[in-house]
């Protein structure tokens, strides 16, 4: 896929099965797609045919499947087909269903994918939409993590674990291209355990389950399925397969190496939905006001461990300024707060903020050289724990300044939602 202009398909198909959660009958057929609409279902089963968009911002169940909604209309177990439509560099595509649910099939994303390749690949006069971050990010939870690596191409690692070694962990790295993605990633299919499938059965969840189009792992880890498993890393190739149709509702082409340990949708889709973020707010950042960890040292007197900020994202002088704190399990703070549940202090969240409003203030040439030093704290509110793996967006917006004290509203934000927020108030000397 060399070709940077958008694509849809040349000729139609239709696919027929049963649904793998709602064990109907499921009918798809793909159309082609308009340059620049993207990837789109229509529930032809529903009064007014509505669409839905396959973007993050739709996604509204995770549980064994991702399903998403615009309005009533649901669309559920999206994710093979969607990695199938991104693995052979379709862009924009109508995916007609006369049901909440496209056909299991196999189990993989393989027969997607072979019918994809047969209806062959129009390129159209739109270029593609690419999503590539210029820094690393993270989301962490217990042994749990997807880290973003910045990267020119599409790379995944995927580490896959379960207690007591019923499966052998597994970590496989590929190279995302249409080959790999073909020969290797299509093939994989969905897998549990017996005693998941009887419960998710009893939640009314994989009716439509069974042995040709899902692999079953007994209670001593042996495969009922009488052909075994088509490759020795199946199971953690299937993992990727998820992923990779996760991540396709970005609705752009990202470039970057993905690292994910022990994750599944719920993760894949939280972890996506940062990535829109960052990469919309890289695309909104203006140059002027940027700055780097070194610049910022040469504002701030504060060192390593208590220089709390990482960089400047914008700073217009007098007025605001906003900066970033990525927050690791490595801080120091961490050994003693909690060792059984590491909290970021609230004590140390309010610094991070003053230490924005510092370099808003310091970085104005009559205040060089001096120190700026709390004279009040006010209408202080902890709305939620800070944790490792959280990237502290910290705003600062001017009240009032007399001489050299001032006033500021400082506000802490994690994945666009309010942590922490005060009023500060500062001398400089």
């Amino acid at each position: 896929m060399t070709d940077d202009r958008q694509c849809t398909i040349r000729d139609p198909f239709t696919i027929e099965g049963t649904g793998l959660h709602t064990g109907n009958p499921a009918r798809l057929t793909a159309r082609p797609g308009d340059p620049g609409q993207g990837i789109l279902f229509r529930r032809l089963d529903l009064p007014g045919q509505p669409v839905i968009p396959a973007r993050i911002p739709q996604v509204v169940e995770v549980q064994r499947g991702t399903t998403l909604a615009a309005g009533e209309a649901r669309v559920h177990t999206v994710e093979h087909l969607m990695a199938a439509v991104y693995g052979l560099g379709i862009d924009n595509l109508w995916l007609d269903l006369d049901g909440p649910e496209p056909p299991a099939v196999d189990g993989s994303a393989r027969p997607f994918a072979e019918a994809l390749r047969a209806a062959g690949r129009h390129p159209q006069d739109l270029p593609r939409e690419t999503c590539r971050l210029s820094e690393m990010f993270s989301i962490e939870e217990g042994d749990r993590s997807l880290t973003y690596l910045p990267a020119d191409r599409f790379e995944v690692t995927f580490t896959l674990a379960y207690a007591g070694n019923l499966i052998p962990p597994q970590t496989v790295h590929l190279v995302v291209d249409e080959d790999r993605f073909y020969d290797r990633i299509s093939r994989a299919r969905t897998f549990g355990f017996v005693h998941e499938f009887d419960m998710l059965k009893e939640k009314r969840l994989a009716r439509g389950a069974s042995l040709a189009n899902a692999v079953v792992v007994n209670p001593d880890g042996t495969c009922m399925n009488p052909e075994g498993t088509r490759d020795p890393q199946e199971f953690a190739l299937h993992k990727i397969l998820d992923l990779i149709g996760d991540l396709a509702l970005i609705g752009k082409r990202l470039q970057g190496h993905v690292i994910a340990h022990k994750t599944g949708h719920a993760y894949n889709c939280r972890f996506a939905r940062r990535l829109c973020q960052l990469h919309q707010e890289t695309r909104e950042r203006k140059p002027t006001g940027m700055m780097t960890y070194e610049e910022i040292k040469t504002i701030l007197p504060h060192r390593y461990p208590m220089l709390l900020i990482d960089k400047i994202l914008s700073l217009e002088p007098g007025k605001s300024a906003v900066g970033v704190k990525n927050v690791t399990g490595n801080e120091e703070f961490f050994q003693g707060h909690f060792p059984q549940r590491a909290v970021m202090p609230g004590v140390l969240l309010i610094e991070a903020m003053a230490q924005v409003a510092g370099v808003l203030f310091l970085s104005q040439p009559e205040h060089k050289g001096k120190l700026p030093f709390f004279v009040g704290i006010d209408r202080v509110r902890f709305r939620k724990p800070v944790v490792p793996g959280d990237r502290l967006e910290l705003r600062v917006e001017v009240l009032k300044v007399r001489g050299n004290t001032g006033k500021v509203a400082v506000e802490a934000r994690v994945e666009g939602e309010e942590v922490t927020a005060a009023e500060l108030m500062f001398t400089i000397v």
